[in-house]
C-alpha cells in the first residue's frame, strides 16, 4: 500500500498524474501516513470513486468522517477549483469540431451535479467558444425551457453558433422524449435567428451523449464532425 509520505515524494518527483486517486485524496486530507491513506480509501469506497467527491458536504465530512472543518472546507474548495479550471480556457482557444470537444471538457464539471443545469456555449464563425452561460438550474421539465432564454445571450453577442449542454442527475445520459423535442425547437429557432445549433449534449455520470451523433440535428457542413 502506498502511504501518504511516499505519495508526497512521488508528487514532487513525478508530478500529480503519477498518483492514484487515494494518494491524491490522502494528501488533500493533510497527509500523515497510512492513517490518511486508509481514510482516503474508505471515503472513495463509500462514494463510488473520486467522482463522488462533488456530492460531499462540509457537515458530512466533519460529522460522518471525523475530518476537521477547515480541512473539509479546503477539500471541497479544491474540488470546485479543479472543476472550474477544467472548463476555463485562458491563453488558448477552445475550438469545437466534434462532440467530444465539448463532452470531455464538461464531463468533470457536470457529471456529478445533483441538480439539472442547462448551459449554452456561444461560438463564433470559427467554432471558437466565446463564452459559456448557465441558463437554467434546477428542474428542467420540458415545459420550463424557453427558447428565448437559451438564445438571449447568443443574440446579444452576435453568435454564429451554439452548443447546448444539460445534465441528468440520475447519471444516465440517454436523451428523453423532452430532450429530443426541445432540440427540435431550439434548432428551428436557431435557423430563424441565423444562429446554428451545432449540438445538444446530455451529460451523465462518467459519460455523455450527443444528439447530433444520434441524428437529431441536420448536418452542419464544415462545422461539426
Amino acid at each position: 500500500m502506498v502511504v501518504a509520505e511516499d505519495a508526497r515524494h512521488r508528487l514532487r518527483g513525478l508530478g500529480p498524474k503519477a498518483l492514484d486517486d487515494a494518494s491524491l485524496l490522502a494528501l488533500a486530507l493533510g497527509g500523515g501516513g497510512s492513517r490518511s491513506m486508509a481514510r482516503a480509501r474508505r471515503l472513495l469506497e463509500q462514494r463510488g470513486g473520486i467522482g463522488g467527491l462533488g456530492r460531499w458536504t462540509v457537515d458530512e465530512l466533519v460529522e460522518g468522517h471525523a475530518i476537521g472543518e477547515a480541512r473539509a472546507a479546503a477539500l471541497i474548495a479544491a474540488r470546485e477549483l479543479s472543476l472550474r479550471a477544467a472548463t476555463a480556457w485562458p491563453g488558448e482557444e477552445w475550438v469545437v469540431r466534434t462532440p467530444a470537444d465539448v463532452g470531455e471538457r464538461l464531463l468533470p464539471a457536470m457529471g456529478d451535479l445533483e441538480r439539472e443545469e442547462l448551459r449554452v456555449l456561444i461560438l463564433n464563425t470559427r467554432n471558437v467558444v466565446q463564452a459559456v452561460t448557465t441558463v437554467y438550474v434546477g428542474n428542467l421539465a420540458g415545459s420550463s425551457v424557453r427558447v428565448g432564454e437559451v438564445y438571449r445571450e447568443p443574440v446579444r453577442r452576435l453568435a454564429a453558433g451554439v452548443v447546448v449542454v444539460h445534465n441528468h442527475p440520475s447519471g444516465d445520459p440517454t436523451p428523453s422524449a423532452d430532450d429530443l423535442r426541445i432540440t427540435g425547437e431550439l434548432a428551428q429557432a436557431g435557423r430563424l435567428l441565423d444562429i446554428a445549433l451545432l449540438d445538444h449534449l446530455v451529460i451523465g455520470r462518467g459519460r455523455w451523449t450527443s444528439l447530433r451523433s444520434l441524428g437529431a440535428l441536420d448536418p452542419q457542413p464544415g462545422r461539426m464532425r
